[in-house]
């Protein structure tokens, strides 16, 4: 692994923003615009290196997916902070019937430097964002630059053949509608969702885009509908799932959750048994089951213990909200939300720029890479996205 300069290309902004990256540059606290998407240098990998990343990758998944099967057998929700029982028994049931239920993606975040193993920071499996990024453009970047290399990157391919293999689970005769958040100013959101019902239409489902905000709640049929009354049977949404079975319909949610047993009006994607991996918890479930494994860090829930240094991160949250940072020289300040803490692993630095490593699943493999560097410790909303090639 190793950081490179190199000159941008001329017209850089226009040519992502035509490649489906519709904020190209990030405005800060000051008033200034600087770039997102940042092609002033890139990562260099070797093929063993990032071959040894996917079966890293693999391997978590597979963790994951044994931890979550653990937090419902063993009753464990409670410490994901799920206490609605109507929730419980709904995830309970989507957890049974998951072999009938769409999943599509989710994003493993890894500290990793290229000399030792990489180590899982956290695992975004219901609303990943940074998709389009790693997807088209930094794809297009390379063949442009480097003309004959290759990238850890088949998301695009891997994502319509899922909804192509898929497309059995779904409603037959309805089409999917793809939900986004109107109160990301930023459009991240739109864009993300755009891209993924792109990648739906191409697998040739039908696809309707819709604000979350316009979803609307039929009392006479006790259905959702869109903003033309037709019935909401399949959607895909980024908007997570905390949120949507807190909100005003969120009883309505779940009495009409479609669990693959067609007992529901409306089936959602992701399904809501992913609540159990997009949980900060899931740190301290995972180094429960497997205490030492060179891919996790020491995580507990019930305060740092001995850890000399260590990271306190909320249950849930987004773009590094509310995560603290505290080192063995400086005193801990007490936390009162409930939150996961784990041993600090300072994110290495190149040219003075901290990197960490989104590495991205499809249904249930390995499927692309995505890099951000932040000026802090904490990937932050100001991170910066770079590309990467295989020499």
């Amino acid at each position: 692994m190793e950081r490179r300069t190199i000159e941008p290309r001329p017209g850089w902004q226009q040519t992502v923003e035509e490649q489906g990256l519709i904020y190209p540059l990030t405005r800060y606290p000051d008033g200034s615009l600087r770039p997102y998407w940042d092609e002033s240098a890139y990562y260099v990998f070797g093929l063993p290196e990032v071959e040894a990343l996917e079966e890293v990758v693999g391997e978590l998944h597979g963790m994951c997916l044994e931890a979550a099967a653990h937090i419902v057998e063993q009753d464990r929700f409670a410490d994901l902070g799920i206490t609605d029982p109507h929730l419980v028994e709904r995830i309970r049931e989507a957890w049974r019937r998951r072999a009938e239920l769409p999943s599509l993606y989710g994003r493993f975040d890894l500290r990793y430097d290229g000399t030792g193993p990489a180590k899982l920071l956290e695992y975004n499996a219901d609303t990943p964002t940074s998709l389009v990024e790693a997807a088209s453009p930094q794809w297009f970047w390379m063949e442009e630059r480097f003309p004959g290399a290759d990238q850890w990157n088949s998301l695009h391919e891997r994502l319509v053949d899922a909804w192509r293999g898929q497309a059995r689970l779904l409603p037959p005769g309805s089409p999917v509608h793809f939900a986004h958040s109107t109160a990301d100013e930023l459009g991240e959101d739109l864009m993300t969702v755009a891209y993924l019902q792109e990648t739906a239409e191409q697998a040739g489902l039908k696809a309707v885009s819709i604000p979350v905000e316009d979803i609307g709640w039929d009392r006479l049929s006790g259905r959702f509908v869109d903003n033309r009354l037709g019935f909401i049977r399949a959607c895909f949404k980024l908007y997570p799932w905390e949120w949507l079975t807190t909100d005003r319909f969120g009883g309505h949610v779940l009495d009409t959750l479609d669990n693959g047993g067609g007992t529901g009006s409306t089936l959602w994607i992701e399904p809501v048994w992913k609540m159990l991996l997009s949980n900060k918890a899931l740190l301290a479930v995972l180094w429960e089951l497997y205490p030492g494994h060179p891919n996790l860090l020491p995580a507990y829930l019930d305060g740092p213990r001995d850890l000399p240094a260590y990271v306190a991160k909320p249950l849930l949250g987004r773009e590094g909200a509310g995560v603290t940072i505290h080192t063995a020289d400086a005193p801990s300040a007490p936390r009162d939300e409930p939150c996961c803490y784990q041993e600090l692993a300072p994110l290495p630095a190149f040219d003075g720029n901290h990197v960490v490593l989104g590495a991205w699943v499809v249904e249930n493999e390995a499927a692309g890479l995505g890099i951000r560097e932040s000026s802090g410790l904490v990937t932050d909303e100001y991170a910066r996205f770079l590309p990467h090639v295989i020499l």
